[in-house]
């Protein structure tokens, strides 16, 4: 199976990496979004993280302007995969909005179109189920900021085809990274890992154990963590935490995942770390 368009859709943090490993290893790339100021973001932020490769000498001028050149921008999704090899969706973690992008995947996107999702939690059973070919239903779920993390989840739907997941895995390795099989779970193996531990250290703050920072400094000198889980916790984005742990209690209906209650609260009051300014720490 041979892959040489890529549709990513979504043009926030995780697109915009998807759409820059992809175009650098050698692939037309098409990044869809329905906000023209979303994609000149992403345009921004691709061009800035090629220059910080340039000045570090790991890519040439050439590479740099080759890798954007393979790069289209536009809001029409429908025009966008219909020639498409591959549709990577990378929007927010939300199943209604996922399912109706997926049911018009499978509407408007060739049949030898693989539809793969860089969902960190949500079934990817459940997301094929919406479609004519679940066979054709892969996850891959990348790791922010891609350009640097390595790690590629390769998540098998109940359906997957074996054709399919050793497209996925091949591509994988050209775009650098290293893929890892998983069978679909609620949270696969990195989320329903980390979450809890994150989700632990924010009881810790709750329930008065400790302030963030001594309870990362305990996990970054204790247990060699290269950053703390809530200071991780404002990088990854609170309302995200917060979605992933609710699929996980949903999907497990376990007590153990249950949000802790200040994480709710942080997030209803907008405090959602990194992106908003301020989470756990205050950024700036």
């Amino acid at each position: 199976m041979d892959i040489r368009k890529v549709v990513v859709i979504g043009g926030g943090t995780m697109g915009n990496g998807i759409t820059h490993v992809n175009a650098a290893a050698g692939l037309n790339v098409s990044l869809i979004d329905l906000n023209e100021s979303v994609l000149e973001r992403a345009i921004a932020t691709i061009t800035k993280n090629l220059d910080r490769m340039l000045s570090k000498q790991k890519i040439t001028e050439e590479e740099k302007n080759a890798t954007l050149a393979r790069i289209s921008t536009g809001t029409d999704l429908e025009s966008a995969v219909k020639d498409a090899d591959l549709v990577i969706e990378a929007v927010n973690e939300n199943f209604g909005l996922k399912k109706k992008i997926f049911t018009l995947l499978d509407e408007k996107a060739p049949k030898h179109c693989i539809l793969a999702s860089n969902t960190s939690s949500i079934s990817i059973t459940k997301l094929a189920g919406v479609t004519s070919r679940p066979a054709s239903v892969i996850g891959m779920h990348f790791f922010n900021p891609v350009p640097v993390m390595k790690l590629v989840e390769i998540v098998k739907g109940l359906e997957t085809s074996q054709e399919v997941y050793a497209a996925i895995e091949s591509l994988t390795h050209k775009l650098g990274k290293v893929p890892v099989p998983v069978n679909d779970s609620p949270g696969f193996v990195s989320n329903r890992v980390l979450m809890p531990m994150i989700n632990e250290a924010i009881f810790c703050v709750y329930e008065g154990v400790g302030k963030p920072e001594d309870v990362d400094e305990v996990m970054k000198l204790g247990m060699a963590h290269p950053m703390g889980p809530l200071r991780l916790a404002d990088f990854i984005g609170l309302d995200v935490c917060l979605d992933i742990l609710n699929v996980l209690y949903d999907g497990f209906r376990d007590p153990k995942y249950r949000p802790c209650p200040l994480l709710v609260q942080m997030v209803d009051a907008g405090k959602l770390g990194d992106k908003t300014g301020g989470g756990f720490y205050q950024k700036g």
